[in-house]
């Protein structure tokens, strides 16, 4: 067995910068540390700081008045900023930063009077926080059919935005879509797909014709990750979406495979080198290293913790 290990994978700057900030805050203030949602979408990460303390909650009325709270990598509704205040939470922002930017383009837009048409996926953290900037001004949509559902008049001021975790791909079609159906319609000055989804999917486009079968390293409910997988099946190339070796079926290989191995920005490199051993194991496999870029992008922590660091 031959295992390709994709570069740029696992953990991203926005990533790396809400777990940073979540084990200074344990560290600094004690547990229990409430959370609002998934600090990120990784089963193995948060089961971790669940061990450590860390208190998961979906709804802040569970959080006891005056506690520390931190708001996920995801980003949140400004009603639940509002929430945590009025409980007076003590409350840390560790939204990503490229999250954020979509946010004030939301504000943006809904103030200057446009209607904004928003791609991304119906429940998804992200999403909920970012219509919750503009309630009143933002229609979501998933698919290019949704865009044919849409009725505007051809002078209604529109734009668009996209959660920052969806396939380029699918993205672009939606995004051409619009654009036909409503030649008027603006972006964002900047696209809103982060990098770090960009290159590991650029990374399966091109590493996964190579491979006879693609294994992800991410949570089933990690929307990159998800997408990771269905770009290798559009290919024609069996793929799966594993949190780790625990779940790997042996009746995928005969043993003489080519495996891309891979993993979301939300993946520990840990549960990656789990895999890569439990192959070597039980396959014989050598890994042969590949990266189709370098990333050395970084995000600063959280004003309320940036003197905890360097203590």
């Amino acid at each position: 067995m031959k295992i390709i290990l994709a570069a740029p994978r696992g953990f991203c700057a926005g990533v790396n910068m809400a777990i940073e900030s979540l084990d200074l805050a344990l560290q600094a203030f004690g547990p229990p540390v409430y959370v609002y949602h998934e600090i990120v979408h990784n089963k193995f990460v948060v089961e971790t700081f669940r061990a450590k303390g860390a208190v998961f909650v979906d709804d802040l009325e569970d959080v006891p008045a005056g506690a520390n709270l931190l708001f996920s990598a995801h980003g949140v509704a400004p009603e639940v900023r509002r929430a945590a205040k009025s409980r007076e939470l003590r409350a840390i922002d560790a939204t990503c930063p490229l999250v954020t930017k979509v946010h004030l383009e939301a504000i943006k837009y809904a103030t200057r009077g446009y209607t904004i048409i928003l791609i991304g996926h119906e429940g998804h953290d992200e999403v909920i926080g970012t219509m919750g900037e503009a309630p009143e001004a933002i229609v979501l949509v998933e698919t290019p059919g949704d865009v044919d559902r849409l009725e505007f008049s051809p002078q209604a001021k529109l734009a668009y935005l996209t959660q920052t975790t969806l396939s380029v791909d699918d993205a672009n079609r939606i995004i051409r879509r619009l654009r036909e159906r409503f030649p008027q319609v603006e972006g964002p000055p900047k696209e809103d797909i982060c990098y770090a989804t960009q290159n590991r999917q650029e990374a399966v486009r091109l590493l996964s014709t190579e491979a006879d079968i693609v294994l992800v390293l991410g949570s089933q409910n990690s929307s990159n990750s998800q997408r990771l997988k269905e770009i290798a099946r559009e290919r024609d190339i069996p793929a799966h979406l594993i949190d780790g070796a625990g779940d790997i079926n042996l009746n995928w290989f005969t043993g003489d495979e080519t495996v891309m191995v891979t993993a979301g920005a939300s993946a520990p490199e840990s549960v990656v080198e789990e895999c890569i051993e439990f192959l070597r194991q039980r396959f014989d496999a050598e890994v042969e290293a590949r990266a189709i870029r370098s990333e050395d992008v970084y995000f600063p922590l959280p004003k309320e913790l940036r003197s905890l660091a360097k203590l």
